[in-house]
């Protein structure tokens, strides 16, 4: 009986440490990537239009799923009006007259999809490409550090109509959940390249889970200012950054993917996240909260399959950059196949006191040219030893991403990006 009772123990301990072991990286005890993503939407067919948006809506409007809509031109939802899309609704985008969608300051949007019948902004185009329309907008009243506490979208949009700022953390724009965003990002001359998904001054009663921004010709996601916890994000194949924090944003990401490939990178240094508090500091009020991300559970992927080519060190770079005046948490979080995982602001000082507010923390660092680096500097010897400390519990490895990962190469169009327990494993047994 002794023995027995011993057993179960050893087998609790197993599963225990095996779970543990698992998260790093996006998690899931399955793969929440099922069912509500879609890693090759240029082969996806969807009806035609049959009904237009276009200029303001002002009063509570709901898009059903029995229609397919087509956003013509800037829409913006005003008024404090309430924009309601049933799941399964698909909208495009107009190619021609740059169709974009964008929810005022006050007003709200409850894109509520499911994981089995996900909402749909596409493009409108035959033949479906990066930057084919603008994107999506939500502008908030939670706080930003612009001096005056409010600042304009500049997508060549109607300047009223895209003041965000305020003083309220707690605001609420609404839900979006179970949202697909493909193809957007147009490029405006004169102007600063739309997002796929721009949330300024989004406050925390705002919902974003569950959203894919897939080919962005700009940054995926853009989070300028405001207080935001959002989760299980993924960003696919943007030719700019994937995530882009900036206006002292105080923002808590999770369980969230991002996946490069060297095609279709910029050539501007894209990353998977760029971090920092101001765009230009003269415009920052420093008084105020800088930007500040925690990030948990969070992949971070090139898959390119090789890494020995010009083009790929040319458009591949690091994953993560910290700009001066920010704070930083990443944690239990996997950097795969960068050159190098992490670059710090030159004016960055190594000292105590900026140590604590930039973490590296049970990273698992792979298949990188180097860890972590202050911006053009050859040498990291200060940063290799102090975040290679056994407290921070950061692991180093090279890895395939086939062998490292569940299933990233599916040809079912059903990836898995979690893990392997027998990768962390055996680099914990090192």
């Amino acid at each position: 009986m002794k023995n027995l009772v011993q057993i179960k123990w050893m087998l609790l301990f197993v599963v225990l440490t095996a779970s543990a072991q698992q998260e790093k990286g996006i998690i899931g005890t399955s793969n929440w990537l099922s069912n509500w993503t879609e890693f090759k939407p240029a082969n996806t067919e969807y009806n035609e239009t049959n009904q237009i948006l276009y200029g303001k809506i002002t009063t509570n409007t709901t898009l059903f799923k029995k229609n397919t809509y087509l956003l013509q031109g800037p829409v913006y939802v005003t008024n404090n009006a309430i924009l309601t899309i049933e799941p399964g609704t698909v909208v495009k985008g107009d190619y021609e007259t740059n169709g974009a969608l964008i929810i005022t300051k006050g007003a709200q949007i409850m894109a509520n999809g499911l994981e089995t019948d996900p909402i749909i902004f596409t493009s409108n185009r035959p033949q479906r490409k990066a930057g084919d329309w603008g994107g999506i907008a939500i502008l908030g009243d939670a706080p930003m550090n612009k001096f005056g506490g409010a600042s304009s979208l500049n997508f060549d949009l109607d300047p009223s109509q895209t003041i965000y700022g305020g003083t309220n953390p707690q605001s609420n724009s609404g839900i979006v959940r179970f949202l697909r965003i493909e193809f957007a990002g147009k490029k405006i001359k004169g102007f600063k390249d739309y997002n796929a998904l721009s949330l300024a001054s989004v406050g925390n009663k705002t919902v974003i889970e569950n959203v894919m921004c897939s080919f962005a010709a700009g940054n995926s996601f853009e989070i300028l200012g405001g207080d935001v916890t959002v989760s299980k994000l993924v960003s696919l194949r943007s030719s700019g950054d994937d995530f882009r924090f900036t206006q002292g944003t105080q923002c808590r990401i999770d369980n969230s993917l991002a996946i490069r490939h060297s095609l279709y990178s910029s050539s501007t240094r894209s990353r998977c996240m760029n971090i920092v508090s101001y765009e230009k500091k003269e415009e920052a009020d420093l008084s105020k909260n800088q930007t500040n991300v925690a990030a948990t559970n969070c992949s971070l992927v090139n898959t390119t399959t090789t890494l020995s080519d010009d083009i790929t060190k040319g458009l591949v770079k690091e994953a993560v950059y910290v700009g001066n005046n920010t704070s930083v948490s990443i944690k239990r979080s996997v950097i795969s196949g960068f050159y190098p995982a992490a670059i710090l602001d030159r004016e960055i000082k190594l000292e105590a006191s900026v140590f604590k507010k930039i973490e590296f923390k049970e990273v698992y660092f792979n298949n990188c040219k180097g860890n972590i680096f202050v911006e053009n500097t050859a040498t990291n010897e200060d940063l290799e030893d102090y975040y290679g400390a056994g407290g921070f519990y950061n692991l180093h490895q090279n890895t395939e991403n086939k062998e490292m990962f569940l299933d990233i190469y599916n040809a079912k169009n059903n990836p898995d990006f979690r893990i392997k327990i027998s990768k962390i494993t055996a680099s914990n047994s090192k």
